[in-house]
């Protein structure tokens, strides 16, 4: 099962937790088998064309899930998969 480390901001779906275990073998599966188990999950990481929200970030071992094959990353049964909340700010 893949170790998901969900960030602060989306832990009031999830009952809290800030790590749950999913069984998956791509990161859309696991996308799916986290809003089954937690309903909102996915409409609150997925814009409406169905790609990862720009405000967020999704890793696998450390590696951004854009620079892999996004959506559709495949996972190990021992995946290290963090969520994270896209930094803002800038210049003014």
């Amino acid at each position: 099962m893949a170790n998901v480390r969900i960030p602060s901001q989306l832990r009031d779906l999830v009952e809290g937790k800030k790590k749950l275990m999913v069984e998956a073998h791509s990161i859309s599966a696991l996308i799916d088998e986290i809003d089954r188990m937690h309903p909102g999950f996915k409409s609150r990481i997925i814009d409406d064309a169905g790609d990862i929200s720009s405000f967020v970030g999704i890793y696998v071992e450390g590696e951004d899930i854009r620079f892999l094959d996004g959506m559709d990353t495949l996972l190990q049964p021992s995946s290290e998969v963090s969520i994270v909340p896209a930094a803002a700010g800038g210049e003014s």
